[in-house]
């Protein structure tokens, strides 16, 4: 069987002097995920290692660094689909959850379906996910967007 993995890290338009930290950062996702392939691990163990990357990086709007809303906050989504089975799972408006991607697993394994809000975070932690505080993933850069934005 040939194994193949493909990793984006968003559609956006990259900013002059970041094209170095985008490609290191899909690399190192990349390379998360292949490193479970060539040792013979799932596609989803693989597509959860690369994607985690992604959220710990933020140079992506995964996790850290992501975007913040009209009030400052940061909110997550996550999904995940397994194309052999059709089973899925996601994530949406997420506080606290430092890889929703793991949680979005988790119920594609468990129960296919989507958790919102209150209902996902705790379903975070009764499972045991890493936690953190909302403002842990604001990034100083998305701050200071943030404050140009509601400057204008």
């Amino acid at each position: 069987m040939t194994l193949a993995i493909i990793v984006h890290g968003g559609a956006k338009t990259i900013e002059d002097g970041k094209a170095k930290a985008n490609i290191d950062g899909c690399t190192a996702a990349l390379e998360a995920g292949w490193a479970i392939l060539q040792r013979g691990g799932s596609a989803k163990d693989a597509v959860e290692a690369a994607i985690r990357v992604l959220e710990d990086d933020p140079t992506f709007n995964a996790s850290m660094g992501a975007t913040l809303d009209t009030e400052g906050q940061v909110y997550l989504d996550a999904g995940m689909m397994e194309s052999n089975t059709l089973a899925w799972g996601g994530v949406v408006a997420v506080q606290g959850v430092s890889h929703p991607i793991s949680v979005a697993r988790k119920i594609m394994e468990e129960k296919p379906r989507l958790l919102a809000s209150e209902g996902a975070e705790r379903f975070a932690r009764e499972n045991g996910f890493e936690m953190c505080k909302p403002k842990d993933l604001i990034t100083y850069e998305q701050r200071q967007h943030f404050e140009k934005q509601e400057a204008v």
